[in-house]
């Protein structure tokens, strides 16, 4: 079906995608309050990430499933509504499986929208896609950058009970997505209805590029969701700084890479694909040793380094999604499900080996060790093939 470019139907389903993400971003922030009311060593503070991880991201495929097979428009709002309510009580129980299981819920929330938001907004970004998904996609970026300073100020400033207040984006959120159910929903039931009379294939080709595709993400993911873990731990734990600089630092960072999905998509839509995917990693590559200087940790320079990182790094968070749901344009919940769910997860698994790293070597060895990452994800860059940023036909073949 051909797709139309609608401003006011992506801003909507961003802000939702802010709301969500604002959950998921404050978590990594709120570790070390909760590592030290439950006492935890940083291995099981790095579980409670898994736990996280699991339900919001590895799970996120089976909605996308589901998502394909009819169209499921509620897991908008019902998505909202169980992140931030599992999340605004994390600070409440004195028991770690407590905390688990209200990781999960909000976990689950999160991991119904995506999906479901991504595939959405994929009929209302127009011909040029990079540029249109973006919109949708920076609000999951400032949603995570403002994650962190939102929390830790709540707590900062009103202690630990008053995380509870954090519900109230989700609320506003949920009352403006059901406000413009109708307008949101008409497209995916007529795409349902298409697929359903529609027999497809899809070839071996397409899903090898869609590995590729994918365990780049992985790649770009263990970068981010590790800085954004033990950035706070460096700077709260090792050298005994202010939470709030921590939470600052990293929604700078963050901040950044919002920036990055903007200026970036529109780059990407112009010069292809499989090009600013390489481009980006390989930034990522040579910026992020800098943060390590002595004479950048202990200056304002280290606003600026993490800035340019969250450029560099987050630039193809939008073009990685497209490039999916090119690849499988029948499966776009799938598609979208198992990008940003499926291998931002698996990324973020990667933290827990860095808290193992963090409990033997230290939480400086832990975060030298991110340094590695990107670089595989580049060198894996190099392999994507001239036309795998191209739609596919119903069949599954390149055109």
């Amino acid at each position: 079906m051909k797709k139309e470019f609608n401003l006011k139907v992506l801003l909507i389903l961003s802000l939702g995608h802010l709301t969500v993400d604002i959950y998921q971003g404050a978590l990594p922030a709120t570790l070390p309050f909760i590592k030290d009311k439950l006492d935890l060593s940083y291995a099981l503070a790095g579980l409670i990430l898994v736990a996280a991880n699991m339900a919001s991201s590895i799970l996120q495929p089976v909605f996308g499933y589901l998502s394909d097979r009819k169209a499921m428009p509620m897991l908008l709002p019902m998505g909202l509504l169980a992140a931030g309510t599992g999340f605004s009580m994390i600070m409440i129980p004195a028991h770690f499986a407590l905390v688990l299981f209200l990781v999960v819920i909000s976990g689950l929330g999160v991991a119904s929208y995506h999906p479901e938001g991504y595939k959405t907004a994929h009929f209302f970004t127009g011909e040029r896609s990079a540029t249109g998904m973006s919109i949708f996609s920076v609000g999951g970026n400032l949603g995570f950058s403002l994650g962190p300073i939102l929390a830790l100020s709540l707590i900062g400033y009103l202690g630990a009970p008053a995380l509870p207040l954090i519900l109230v984006p989700a609320l506003v959120s949920t009352v403006v997505i059901l406000a413009y159910r109708r307008t949101v929903a008409a497209p995916l039931v007529s795409h349902s209805e298409a697929v359903r009379k529609t027999k497809t294939r899809t070839t071996t080709d397409a899903y090898v590029a869609l590995c590729l595709v994918i365990f780049i993400v992985i790649m770009r993911s263990w970068t981010q969701l590790g800085l954004m873990t033990y950035i706070p731990f460096y700077y709260i734990n090792v050298l005994k700084g202010n939470p709030l600089f921590a939470g600052k630092l990293v929604s700078v960072f963050l901040a950044c890479g919002a920036i990055g999905t903007l200026l970036g998509a529109p780059l990407a839509d112009r010069w292809g694909y499989r090009f600013f995917v390489r481009l980006s990693m390989f930034l990522s590559t040579v910026t992020l040793p800098f943060f390590f200087l002595p004479a950048v940790q202990n200056s304002i320079l280290i606003f600026f380094v993490l800035g340019l990182q969250g450029v560099f790094l987050v630039a193809t968070f939008s073009v990685t999604i497209v490039m999916a749901q090119k690849i499988l344009p029948h499966k776009l919940g799938v598609a979208s499900g198992l990008l940003v769910g499926f291998a931002i997860g698996t990324g973020g698994m990667g933290v827990t080996l860095l808290g193992i790293v963090a409990d033997r070597f230290g939480v400086p060895a832990a975060l030298q060790s991110i340094m590695i990452i990107p670089l595989v994800g580049f060198i894996a860059s190099l392999f994507l093939r001239e036309g795998e940023e191209e739609e596919s036909s119903p069949a599954g073949i390149k055109r």
